[in-house]
């Protein structure tokens, strides 16, 4: 019989243990499984109501935004949509990331979009000018609005905590006094609970070689389902991921709303004699963490990939993607560059255009009314365990508004 896979409150094993965990797995023909079966009402993926409550929840949660890395320097910005809220990312001169609506207060035009790096926030429509920290500067002919406070009228902040390497945002209305609160040298580890099963695996020697966005016509939850199992890895990816790796084996492991799902390769068996202390995994597995409720950090053999899913819709979903080399001291660039991208060529040229087609394909058999619900069994309990967490929170998040 396998293990019982651990409590939710524990950390994540190490990742010697990992591989004996692993090891046992393939001498016994196992995988870490569940104890539950779970039905999602197929409503669900097509309600509007349903995803205006998600969005909702995402708001009120810190998510995260994008790698620290991708915000270098004073003046670096990112400006997109979170949980439908267009908003600026941008690191000051102090040092300090901020996190706007990006919503000019005058007539309410978007002041950036994309990525770049600016001293200041020019509005296109009228030219009203902010600074890096949100304040009004400028207004052209001001004469011509008397009654103006420009100290009340600077840009709509929103919260920006900077931590493990990511940058999350949260726009709640307790959100800034979250921010206000959170000291990365001094914080006590309880007042960010939802923060504590991120992994810490970022770091500022890493660099970010690709970006890309694409969409995806389907629901969020579709796709993010595509990661959290590898029940499906034998049948959808036969000739690609399969020869390398397992039919059904899987290390999953939950840290508060948070879960890790490991992929082990064939080659992990090389590891069985080997000290645990001198156990090297990188290459011989995939750790796909998901950070709840939308984001996905995949440490993978020679890089890293940060996705995030913004719903679009009850049937399209944006992946914004951030893929980073290694952390580790770079001493040659352009050969860890190298690496990474040939990892990264293997992975989306195969694996994720199948489970993209794969989701693709469930997205429009939604509405064929073939099923009610979807049957998650005990060889996806990082689905379960997503399904349940989103619907607790939302049930609690319903029961407050009451």
């Amino acid at each position: 019989m396998p293990k019982a896979m651990p409590k939710s409150d524990t950390p994540f094993m190490s990742d010697s243990d990992v591989v004996d965990r692993v090891l046992e797995h393939v001498a016994a023909g196992t995988t870490d499984r569940g104890t539950q079966t779970w039905h999602e009402p197929v409503q669900n993926y097509q309600s509007e109501t349903r995803l205006a409550q998600e969005l909702a929840l995402f708001k009120s949660l810190p998510t995260a935004f994008c790698p620290s890395i991708a915000l270098a320097k004073a003046g670096d910005y990112i400006a997109r949509t979170a949980a439908g809220t267009p908003l600026i990312i941008v690191r000051g001169y102090d040092g300090k990331v901020r996190a706007f609506k990006n919503a000019c207060r005058h007539r309410g035009a978007e002041l950036a979009a994309g990525k770049g790096c600016a001293g200041a926030f020019v509005c296109p429509y009228h030219g009203w000018s902010y600074g890096l920290d949100g304040a009004l500067l400028g207004i052209p002919h001001e004469d011509g609005f008397p009654d103006i406070d420009k100290l009340a009228n600077g840009l709509v902040e929103v919260a920006a905590i900077e931590t493990k390497g990511l940058v999350f945002v949260c726009q709640s209305e307790s959100g800034l006094d979250l921010q206000d609160s959170f000291d990365e040298a001094n914080r006590d580890e309880d007042s960010l609970d939802f923060l504590n099963g991120i992994p810490n695996v970022l770091a500022p020697d890493q660099i970010i070689f690709d970006e890309n966005e694409i969409i995806v016509e389907a629901n969020w939850k579709l796709h993010l389902e595509s990661f959290l199992e590898g029940y499906h890895i034998k049948a959808t990816h036969k000739e690609t991921f399969f020869p390398f790796g397992y039919d059904n084996l899987n290390v999953i492991e939950f840290n508060g709303p948070h879960a890790r799902v490991t992929f082990p390769f064939q080659r992990i068996t090389q590891l069985a004699d080997v000290a645990p202390e001198d156990r090297e995994v990188s290459d011989k597995l995939t750790y796909l963490n998901h950070m709840f409720p939308n984001v996905i950090l995949a440490e993978l053999s020679h890089h890293r990939t940060l996705g995030i899913l913004e719903p679009l819709g009850t049937k399209r979903t944006r992946i914004t993607t951030f893929h980073m080399t290694k952390s580790e001291a770079v001493a040659d660039r352009d050969a860890a560059i190298a690496t990474a991208a040939r990892d990264l060529d293997f992975v989306n040229g195969t694996g994720q255009a199948e489970d993209i087609a794969m989701v693709n394909g469930i997205q429009r058999g939604l509405n064929s009314g073939a099923n009610d619900a979807f049957t998650f069994g005990q060889f996806e309990p990082a689905i379960v365990h997503f399904h349940q967490q989103l619907a607790e929170r939302l049930q609690t998040r319903e029961d407050i508004q009451e």
